[in-house]
């Protein structure tokens, strides 16, 4: 019974161990319009998801957007940041989350990006590079 108990408590351990270390946190924005707020990098469902700090503020700013650059360089233009509602029958919403297409390989830093003014309104750089599901 004793061994049983051990062996069930390293296997708990074991999977805590494996999810943390599936989940990176950002170093906080810097730049123009965006500083402060983080982002973190989670595995959900074998696909990457990237979700903004509670203390993350949208920019006012016309168009801002997700972007991601990898770390060969490579720009990802993503999703827009608030999402307006055409009914008119509810609030606006923000994209405070993103899952990661397949075809972003990894994540060096996350951008905030003004389509409009096509300017960089912030960065969060990762520590190393941050692997998504499709480097497996």
């Amino acid at each position: 019974m004793v061994r049983t108990s051990l062996l069930t408590l390293g296997a708990l351990l074991l999977t805590v161990t494996i999810a943390g270390a599936q989940t990176r946190t950002s170093a906080p924005f810097t730049g123009a319009k965006v500083n402060g707020g983080t982002v973190t990098s989670m595995m959900k469902d074998g696909k990457t998801v990237l979700t903004l700090s509670d203390d993350f503020k949208v920019p006012d700013t016309p168009d801002p957007h997700w972007q991601v650059i990898d770390s060969k360089g490579n720009v990802f233009l993503l999703q827009r940041l608030p999402v307006k509602n055409l009914g008119g029958l509810a609030k606006d919403r923000i994209n405070m989350s993103i899952t990661l297409p397949s075809y972003v390989k990894d994540v060096a830093k996350v951008q905030i990006y003004c389509a409009w003014a096509e300017a960089v309104l912030g960065e969060a750089p990762f520590s190393g590079k941050q692997l998504t599901n499709s480097t497996r």
